[in-house]
């Protein structure tokens, strides 16, 4: 055996181990995102379909003058998807939507002129732009802090915060924020601020941030929970908050953030295979971390299933394994990483996390 076959055995036999240490899923999952958000007993009168059929209809007849139904309010496809995901995140209520950043957007709109946001200072880039250059225009000011440091967390804070927005693991650097801490400081200062965690880097079947206090969980469900890079669409999920809920219906209907019904049967689909998507993501994405640790042009790795990350309390606290997502930093000029790049066969340029592997600079 060469040197190269030496170390990856090596490699796979400690990613086995650090799997069986690391893998705690939550019970049933695997089963909800098998069968959530549709029984068959639901459409009894045409043989009860095991997959649920598609409604692509956009205009209804009138079951009467001036009960009328549209597209924008509901629809049977975008129900199931909804449903499904809500139980993923062991949730109440989900509104999904045409991207992430409409489901983003939508949220902001639920606040007034004049209130305030604090966000994590490691945003992805969309959420961080739609903060300071639209939020803005509307009068909502936004503080960016590291919320790693709950002092400076709680310093931030002020009489008109309405809102708190984390992202656990952070795009790019996988940072990770303490969900519990900082919605408990959050609702001690104000229990009507909304703690929005974005759990797009970690999936419903790693991470369930209202488990630990939040009081929305935002995906981009173009990501790991559709799977397939062949959807764009985003999701909010709340806990038992009917009238918040209720706010978020009337604005996506008013403004129209809806997504198609072929999308939402992609999706749900994509839904049905997240539990070894995500397993494989996690043992794939962890022997590309360790051995990339090895290498010598390699200063330094950044996965949450290393030895050497720095957050591992956070991560025996609210997650129940990691994602395939590896930032990874080189020893050698800009020039360099380009070639290196360039030169990857299976990982492609594009952008994030689907079942291909892909790779951003």
């Amino acid at each position: 055996m060469n040197e190269f076959s030496v170390l990856y055995d090596d490699v796979c036999q400690r990613v086995s181990r650090s799997l069986m240490e690391a893998l705690k899923p939550f019970d049933g999952i695997d089963t909800v995102a098998t069968h959530g958000g549709y029984n068959p007993v639901y459409l009894e009168e045409v043989g009860r379909p095991v997959v649920p059929p598609i409604t692509l209809s956009s205009t209804f007849q009138q079951l009467s003058p001036g009960v009328a139904k549209v597209i924008r309010s509901g629809n049977f496809s975008r129900e199931c998807l909804e449903k499904c995901i809500a139980s993923l995140e062991d949730g109440h209520d989900c509104c999904v939507f045409s991207s992430g950043l409409a489901a983003l957007g939508t949220l902001i709109q639920v606040l007034s002129s004049d209130d305030h946001i604090v966000a994590f200072d490691d945003l992805y880039g969309g959420n961080g732009r739609y903060l300071r250059r639209l939020a803005s225009k509307s009068g909502i000011t936004t503080t960016f802090v590291d919320m790693r440091d709950l002092n400076l967390f709680q310093q931030a804070l002020q009489k008109n915060t309405r809102l708190v927005l984390i992202e656990s693991p952070s795009n790019p650097l996988m940072r990770l924020v303490d969900i519990s801490a900082v919605a408990s400081i959050a609702h001690e200062f104000n229990k009507e601020i909304i703690v929005v965690v974005d759990n797009t880097f970690m999936s419903s079947y790693f991470q369930r941030p209202l488990d630990h206090g939040a009081n929305v969980v935002l995906h981009s469900l173009t990501k790991y929970m559709n799977g397939h890079s062949d959807v764009v669409m985003g999701a909010l999920v709340t806990r038992n908050q009917p009238e918040l809920h209720k706010q978020l219906r009337f604005i996506q209907y008013a403004a129209g953030a809806v997504p198609s019904p072929f999308d939402c049967m992609l999706c749900l689909r994509g839904l049905r295979t997240l539990p070894i998507r995500m397993k494989a993501h996690m043992r794939n994405g962890l022997i590309v971390a360790m051995m990339l640790e090895k290498h010598p042009l390699v200063e330094r790795v950044l996965h949450p299933g290393l030895e050497s990350f720095p957050q591992r309390d956070i991560i025996a606290k609210q997650m129940r394994g990691f994602s395939g997502m590896i930032t990874v930093y080189l020893r050698c000029t800009g020039e360099q990483t380009k070639t290196f790049i360039t030169n990857l066969k299976v990982i492609a340029l594009p952008y994030m996390d689907d079942i291909n592997v892909l790779k951003e600079l």
